[in-house]
This record gives C-alpha cells, structure tokens and sequence, in this order.
C-alpha cells in the first residue's frame, strides 16, 4: 500500500475483488480444459461411444462453473445462508427430477457397466433369455448407446429387423453368447404338420 499512489487507496479493495474474481474465471477455464482434455484421452484410449464422452464433459463443466459461481458470489459478499438455501432448493429439484427420470439414468448408467464390464460388445452374438432353460430373443449387436443396445435379429426368412434392448436389462436376464454364429433355433413343429409326421422310433400304421 505505500508503494502506491494515494489516488488508489480507495480503488485498492475493488481491485483487489477484481483480481480474485479474474483468478476464479481464469482457474475455472483451465481446470475446465485440462478436464476435458483427460476425459478425450481416456475416451480414446478405451473406445468410448461419444455419447459418453459428452456425458462427462457436460457433468464436469456444471460442477466446476457451478462451484466457481457460489465462490464469485462469496466473493461479492452473499451470505453464506442465502447460498445455502439456494443450494438446498437446488439438491430437492435436483431429487425430484432424479427419481422421476429413474429409469433413464439407470439405463446411462448400466450403459457405462456395459463397456466397464464387457458382458456386452459390438458385432456379438447373443441371446437375452429368462433363464438357462428356455430360448430368448436372438441376435447381433450392432450399436451400443446411452440409453439402449441395438440387435439385428436372427431371422430364417431374412427380414432384417432389429431389436432394441434397454441397457438395464442385460443386468436383469441371462446373457448366451456365442464366439461365432449361433446356431439355428429348434422350432416344434405345430398344427397340421406336427399331426402328419410319425413319432420317432415307431412304425408307421
């Protein structure tokens, strides 16, 4: 303060409030962009869909401008209650919007165990069945989202539709895969061509 003209003594808190509030912005932007750069190498080094890497880059820029906002603000002399309460109000939308949005957030999040765990990969054969015992729905993967997998379906005549599985549900049913094509599914024959075939092991009448 000495080594300062005296014209500046009344300017010396604005600057120096001005200085903290530039330090905040200009940490939160380099924090911002280092964060982003490691969540894009950690996406390319592990193959990760883009959506996921949005994913990451949009969370991570809401907690850290979120965090570098409430510091601006103390800085600027808001009461620490009136942050509080905002910050409370804020948690209870947040709450609400999270148990109505349940089931989406449970299928983004079985989506990130999917290419954690590797139960599921593109341009496998699977079936997602009830249990051990009976057949289920057939097919290869073909695309892996956020919210859903989607399988072309094995089909004898060739009709080339798609499924689409929600993520959550290879964490509910039994998945078969094969390392190859899967083989053909066994279909009993019914009605009138099940009655004209003769049992096996007997004598024709």
């Amino acid at each position: 303060m000495q080594m300062l003209p005296q014209w500046l003594y009344p300017w010396v808190p604005s600057i120096v409030l001005g200085a903290q509030i530039t330090l905040l912005i200009v940490g939160a932007w380099l924090l911002r962009a280092l964060f982003g750069r490691l969540v894009q190498r950690a996406g390319t080094r592990h193959g990760l869909p883009p959506e996921f890497t949005f994913a990451f880059l949009l969370t991570g820029k809401i907690v850290i401008y979120g965090a570098t906002l409430l510091l601006v603000l103390d800085r600027l002399g808001v009461s620490a209650t009136v942050l509080w309460t905002a910050f409370t109000g804020f948690a209870a939308v947040a709450a609400v919007a999270f148990f109505a949005a349940w089931s989406v957030l449970s299928n983004i999040f079985c989506s990130f165990l999917i290419f954690v765990t590797g139960i599921v990969r593109l341009h496998d054969h699977i079936e997602v069945v009830e249990n051990g015992q009976t057949a289920g729905l057939r097919g290869q993967v073909i695309d892996i989202n956020l919210i859903y997998t989607t399988v072309q379906e094995h089909s004898a005549d060739g009709s080339g539709s798609t499924l689409k599985f929600p993520n959550s549900l290879f964490f509910q049913r039994i998945t078969r895969t094969w390392p190859g094509e899967p083989p053909a599914p066994v279909v009993a024959p019914t009605g009138a061509g099940a009655a004209s075939q003769p049992p096996s092991g007997g004598a024709t009448p």
